[in-house]
């Protein structure tokens, strides 16, 4: 895989998101988004998508449902809060005092966040119990995170871990670029690029995937066809994309 230029982990990610899986985070049902999870559909799509938006990031993002963690009758072992103690990183306070969900490296701009789908009305922090540590709420992000498939991440012997459908990526940065605010709306951007990388691979390999995807996103609420609309209205040429998948 090495050979064929698929993207590889960096030394300090690939450490830390070995020693997540090992601890059981993905096996519980943990995902890796965002841009760490993008560069792994080069190998699921037969494609290269991720060397049309090559900047790397420094962030790790890891997604789970809160109601899975409840349920599953087993735990990370040793408990998340123990890993990232090991590997430096240090819990930062937030609004929520008492309820860290990013873990920063001190001195440096290393950080890992982790995320939780929010289905009330507030995105106030959510407790993952299988892994021992809190995670911030999100709307939208049981799209992102239902039915994840498993990915391997190039790191020594190879890191197994779960990503999102690239289907459901693909739609759900639609979603999060309109949805941008402040600072955080140069990210919207990125977003776009990536959704547009995306949507194009998946016309080409699954085009009933991204269709499905979409289709479905849309039925979910007035709500969700407003963030999708208003992305589609910044890039017609994904519009373009979509009508003709």
């Amino acid at each position: 895989l090495r050979a064929a230029r698929m993207p590889a982990l960096d030394m300090r990610t690939g450490k830390t998101l070995r020693a997540l899986a090992q601890a059981g985070t993905f096996r519980l049902g943990g995902v890796l988004v965002g841009t760490h999870a993008f560069r792994l559909y080069d190998l699921e799509l037969g494609v290269s998508v991720s060397a049309g938006a090559a900047a790397i990031t420094a962030d790790i993002d890891v997604a789970a449902f809160e109601k899975l963690s409840l349920a599953i009758n087993d735990h990370a072992d040793p408990e998340l809060p123990e890993v990232l103690d090991g590997l430096g990183l240090k819990p930062v306070e937030g609004l929520d005092r008492g309820k860290p969900v990013r873990w920063r490296q001190p001195g440096s701009d290393f950080v890992i966040d982790f995320l939780s789908p929010s289905f009330g009305q507030s995105e106030g922090p959510q407790k993952l119990e299988a892994f021992g540590l809190w995670a911030q709420g999100l709307h939208f992000l049981n799209f992102l995170i239902r039915d994840p498939i498993p990915a391997v991440a190039l790191y020594r012997e190879g890191v197994l871990l779960q990503i999102p459908s690239p289907e459901r990526y693909a739609v759900h940065k639609l979603i999060v670029a309109s949805r941008r605010r402040g600072p955080g709306r140069a990210k919207a951007a990125k977003d776009l690029l990536q959704a547009r990388l995306m949507i194009e691979a998946l016309n080409e390999t699954r085009p009933g995937d991204i269709s499905a995807a979409f289709k479905e996103a849309r039925k979910e609420g007035p709500a969700w066809r407003d963030a999708i609309d208003s992305s589609l209205s910044r890039s017609p040429e994904i519009a373009r994309l979509l009508k003709r998948g």
